[in-house]
C-alpha cells in the first residue's frame, strides 16, 4: 500500500462534519480497531472545501482520541496520508493524520451603532 503526503495547506477549510468515534474493526463484537502500539483508532469525518469548488467529506483516522472537537468547527490537520487500496472489485482512498485539532475560534467584537 502506497502512502502519499497530503498538503492540507492546498485543501482549503477543514471543518468537523462528524465529532471523533472509535473505529470499530468487527460490527459483530463491537471490537474497536488498535494501531500497533495498542492505542484506540478514531475516525473523524471532516468536510474539505476549496475555493469555488464543492465540498466534500473525508473520513480521517488518528491514533488517540482528538480532544476538544465538535461539529462545525474548523480543524488543523497535521501529517495528513492518503493510501489506495484494493479488496478483490472494491478500491479507494484511505486517511490517516498523525493529530486532529481543532483551530481556536477568533471572536469579533459586535459592533452595534449607538451614542
Amino acid at each position: 500500500m502506497q502512502s502519499i503526503p497530503v498538503d492540507t495547506a492546498r485543501l482549503g477549510v477543514l471543518r468537523c462534519a462528524i465529532a471523533p468515534e472509535a473505529k470499530i474493526s468487527n460490527f459483530e463484537t463491537q471490537e474497536v480497531k488498535k494501531d500497533r502500539d495498542g492505542n484506540t483508532i478514531y475516525t473523524v469525518a471532516v468536510t474539505v472545501r476549496q475555493d469555488g469548488r464543492r465540498i466534500s467529506v473525508i473520513e480521517i483516522a488518528v491514533a488517540s482520541e482528538p480532544k476538544g472537537i465538535e461539529e462545525g468547527q474548523i480543524l488543523k490537520v497535521t501529517g495528513l496520508t492518503a493510501f489506495a487500496w484494493a479488496m478483490g472489485d472494491r478500491h479507494g482512498i484511505s486517511f490517516r493524520a498523525d493529530a486532529i485539532t481543532p483551530v481556536p475560534s477568533t471572536s469579533v467584537p459586535n459592533k452595534t451603532g449607538g451614542a
